[in-house]
C-alpha cells in the first residue's frame, strides 16, 4: 500500500491506497474543485456541509450509474437470448433445407 498527500479544501490528508497514485490525486483534485468551489459560490456554507452536498452528488451519480449498468446488463442478456433463439432457429431452417432438397433430388430421380 502506497501513501499519498491529497489537499481538499485546504486541509491536508495523508491516505493509503492500492490504487494509481496519479488517479488518486485526480480524484483528491476533483474534489477539492468541487467542495472549493461551493464554498467559495456561498460563503455561508461549511467544509462539512459542501461535503456533504458533495457526497450525494457523487453517491447520486454512482446509483444513477448502478441502475444504468443494470438496464444495460438486461438488454445484453436479451440480446444474447435473442442470439440463441436465431442460431437455433437457422439450424432447424437449415436442416429443413437440407431434408426438401434430399427430398427433391429423389424425387427427381425417381421420374
Amino acid at each position: 500500500m502506497e501513501k499519498i498527500r491529497l489537499l481538499i479544501a485546504g486541509e491536508e490528508y495523508n491516505i493509503g491506497t492500492d490504487d494509481d497514485l496519479d488517479y488518486v490525486a485526480e480524484l483528491g483534485a476533483e474534489l477539492d474543485k468541487k467542495i472549493s468551489g461551493l464554498m467559495s459560490s456561498n460563503v455561508r456554507i461549511s467544509v462539512t456541509q459542501a461535503a456533504i452536498v458533495t457526497a450525494l452528488e457523487y453517491a447520486d451519480m454512482a446509483k444513477k450509474s448502478e441502475i444504468t449498468s443494470e438496464n444495460l446488463r438486461g438488454q445484453i442478456q436479451e440480446y444474447l437470448e435473442d442470439a440463441a433463439r436465431a442460431r437455433t432457429d437457422a439450424e432447424v431452417t437449415k436442416r429443413e433445407l437440407e431434408r426438401v432438397t434430399k427430398e427433391l433430388a429423389a424425387l427427381k430421380a425417381s421420374k
